[in-house]
């Protein structure tokens, strides 16, 4: 089959493929601002509550390998539907759950799809537009991908303080169906199928591995590190992917090529977007629990705050995609993480008296840097890349930021919870206060709670740090479209 798709045809395949992502995008950043009331009706702490969402990041992050497979196994648009089927089915499930199992049920099956449907839109993108134009199309993918988030906590916030937050459910059910259709109509058939086979084991170790290293990471703050179940967690993951990478390496056919990693300016670029993904996943999980916990705000006014910044970035998306294409990703980098590490520390200095105002003035700032990074940093990586290892390339790119966005979250939300516990601990012990005081108590709770949410953003502006250090590294880059590097397999 030719990868050759004509013009005119360009336009509906990249809508259909915007419309699933603002789908898949849209039912995770609901939740964002729905979980203090998550966490109030089902009974459940804020370290049991951001299984939802880091539960939905690691499978796609265990999924999305394997998508490189099912692109070269499968015909587009037979793919792209099972895609949209599958998440439509979780968010089913997950309207109906009686109890957070089922409801972490559903979000793991809505994550199955969303993990196939994400890289798939990469790689259709690659192979319909060249080089000189890619910047353009993810500005414009950027800019209906960008519109979820900015939608999705303004309306969660809304739904949750009218209505059950089941109602989010049901708000996606309907948009799923319309992207089933339309994608029925819309989507052809753009890449070339083939007979690879599925290494089964690498499956088992990749699973084993990233799910290990994020269970360790998130019952952390239940259990504390010294915990036995959390020590074990943590070496089961770093074992098991030890021998995942050594096998991948190996193996003819691997689900997740790390030889990927041999192009320098592919790794670098990877690192930098991962490290970018731990910081903005925690600000976004944080926030609303500082708002609607700490503050007292509701979730609407919780939702509206994230607005504006969520606007600014998707605006901002396309004209950074034309930017990109003139003179490339570095300086869009370095001035993007500079504006976010800057706005970042500012979150390290919450009170409980700091004003509604300042703090959405604060993340706006935040996401309009943000807006600089994502799309043309994961672009300038891929650019590097050869044709024949576009799929690779993106399933890698998809892989290590949904991991490092599930494993951000966790360390960063385990962070919160230990320097609270034992802020709290401490200032109790200062003023002798006993602890069946219920009412002294709490103010040292909520004290305590603002200093773990300001220590977790000092980290996350330590990262912000390490990132705007490595993107003075990118350069503009082409294809190296000549042979494989020395120690790879021979293809076929």
């Amino acid at each position: 089959m030719n990868n050759e798709v004509p013009a005119l045809r360009r336009g509906p395949i990249l809508a259909a493929l915007v419309i699933g992502a603002f789908v898949a995008l849209l039912s995770q950043t609901l939740l964002n601002v729905a979980l203090p009331r998550m966490m109030e009706d089902l009974r459940i702490t804020a370290n049991t509550a951001q299984w939802l969402q880091t539960g939905y990041m690691l499978v796609n992050g265990v999924l999305v390998p394997i998508s490189a497979y099912l692109i070269h196994r499968f015909t587009t648009r037979s793919l792209f539907h099972a895609a949209v089927v599958l998440f439509l089915a979780g968010t089913v499930i997950c309207a109906l759950a009686p109890t957070f199992g089922v409801l972490l049920t559903g979000r793991l099956v809505q994550a199955a799809g969303a993990g196939i449907l994400m890289p798939l839109m990469s790689i259709v993108v690659l192979t319909i537009f060249p080089v000189e134009e890619r910047g353009k199309a993810m500005g414009i993918m950027g800019l209906a991908m960008i519109f979820a988030p900015a939608a999705g906590p303004t309306l969660s916030g809304w739904v949750v303080e009218h209505y059950s937050w089941r109602v989010l459910f049901y708000i996606v059910i309907p948009i799923s169906l319309f992207s089933l259709l339309f994608g029925y109509f819309a989507m052809k058939n753009v890449t070339k199928t083939t007979a690879p086979k599925l290494d089964a084991l690498g499956v088992v170790l990749s699973t084993l591995g990233f799910g290990g290293l994020l269970y360790g990471f998130s019952d952390a703050g239940n259990d504390g590190w010294d915990s036995p179940v959390v020590i074990a967690s943590l070496c089961v993951g770093v074992v098991a992917l030890a021998l995942f990478i050594g096998r991948e390496l190996k193996v003819e056919k691997p689900i997740l090529e790390f030889r990927v990693f041999r192009y320098g300016m592919f790794s670098l670029t990877t690192l930098i977007n991962a490290i970018v993904t731990m910081a903005m996943f925690s600000g976004m999980i944080l926030l609303p629990i500082y708002l609607q916990t700490l503050r007292g705000f509701s979730p609407l006014e919780s939702g509206l705050l994230l607005l504006p910044g969520a606007l600014l970035m998707g605006l901002m998306s396309p004209i950074t995609g034309i930017i990109f294409d003139k003179i490339g990703a570095r300086w869009l980098a370095v001035v993007g993480l500079v504006i976010t590490t800057v706005t970042t520390y500012e979150f390290s200095t919450l009170t409980l008296d700091t004003s509604y105002n300042f703090i959405l003035l604060l993340y706006t700032l935040r996401m309009f840097g943000m807006a600089f990074l994502m799309m043309p940093i994961q672009t300038a990586g891929l650019n590097q890349l050869p044709q024949r290892l576009n799929a690779h390339g993106s399933a890698m790119s998809q892989t290590m930021r949904n991991i490092a966005g599930a494993l951000g979250t966790a360390l960063l939300v385990t962070i919160m919870t230990n320097e609270a516990a034992a802020r709290g601990r401490a200032l109790a012990a200062e003023a002798g206060i006993d602890p069946a005081d219920a009412a002294a108590m709490a103010q040292v709770t909520t004290e305590a709670a603002v200093h773990g949410i300001n220590y977790s953003f000092v980290v996350a502006t330590w990262m912000t740090v390490a990132a705007l250090l490595l993107a003075f590294f990118i350069k503009k880059v082409k294809p190296e479209e000549g042979a494989p590097p020395a120690a790879a397999p021979k293809e076929g």
